[in-house]
């Protein structure tokens, strides 16, 4: 018995700091074991199922935890004044708290998919559930867990145990952009003028530099840069966009509800901003992505 607990303690150490790169054979048999169930929760309550496995990872110490062993308890969830279940005291933060039991683990799972339909919790399912970066930054971001590292313990796990393979969306969609219809009888010399959710632009050409379009426009080159969120050092590419005026802080309507921008090679973030006419801010924020963040061909970004 003192062996176990041994082993237990020292899968708890893993657990909860940034992963080895060597694989540890009893996490692989509790992704092996659970697996089905966490693909199950995603089918189901769209959390994906490397979040799910990765944090009853962590939690637990691939099940080997006291709460785990005894309590069928995976993801350490305390009893809350609506749980009318059984219940048992642990040692946390130094002092015995009412933690849930569970008859299964398979319970375990579900209530913790329950317990993330809170309200602190619902922006989350903004994000596609091939998200997982997304969904570990926002967990840490809704408030699931204090230590700063909790996100970067999460992505380190799924990447490390390849537990992004089992993440699917069966209903993200994904549609071309239309063509941009130029507004009726604004012909200026050089340049059409377009609309795009509703925010004004015109198309770079190959000799157009920021200077020369707001002259053209009328416009100061300072308000030109500000609006498109440029800079003056980078210059315009033929086939820019360029607004005239302030972007939205979404994409028009039809870029909504299980809509995702799947990105293509050469796509940057301000790029995919200006592609929908929202500030790069907004798009970052709403896809919970910091300023480290590099889009990858294959990521799917929310726009609105």
């Amino acid at each position: 018995m003192r062996f176990r607990c041994t082993v237990c303690a020292t899968l708890l150490v893993i657990a909860t700091t940034l992963c080895a790169q060597t694989k540890n054979k009893a996490f692989l048999d509790y992704i092996e074991k659970y697996k089905d169930i966490a693909i199950e929760q995603m089918e189901k309550h769209k959390i994906p199922a490397s979040i799910t496995l990765a944090q009853g990872l962590l939690e637990s110490g691939a099940g080997c935890s006291d709460l785990a062993l005894r309590s069928n308890n995976h993801f350490g969830i305390k009893c809350g004044s609506s749980w009318m279940g059984a219940t048992t005291t642990h040692f946390d933060d130094g002092r015995n708290e009412c933690f849930r039991v569970y008859e299964t683990v398979r319970d375990s799972y579900e209530d913790h998919s329950q317990f993330l339909h809170k309200e602190r919790y619902m922006r989350l399912y903004r994000l596609s559930v091939m998200d997982y970066k997304g969904w570990a930054r926002g967990l840490k971001s809704c408030g699931y867990a204090t230590s700063p590292t909790y996100a970067d313990r999460l992505i380190s796990l799924i990447e490390l145990y390849d537990l992004h393979r089992f993440d699917r969306d069966p209903d993200a969609k994904y549609e071309p952009l239309p063509e941009p219809e130029p507004l009726p009888d604004i012909q200026l010399k050089a340049h059409k003028i377009l609309k795009n959710n509703d925010v004004m632009y015109v198309v770079a050409n190959e000799t157009d530099t920021w200077e020369s379009i707001a002259k053209e426009m009328g416009i100061s080159k300072r308000k030109l840069l500000k609006v498109n969120e440029g800079i003056e050092e980078v210059p315009l590419c033929k086939g820019d966009f360029v607004y005239l005026e302030k972007k939205k802080t979404k994409a028009a309507k039809e870029f909504g509800g299980n809509y995702w921008h799947h990105i293509q090679d050469g796509e940057s973030m301000f790029s995919i901003a200006q592609k929908y006419a929202i500030n790069l801010k907004n798009l970052y924020e709403m896809n919970f992505k910091d300023a480290d963040y590099v889009p990858v061909k294959g990521d799917l970004l929310k726009v609105r």
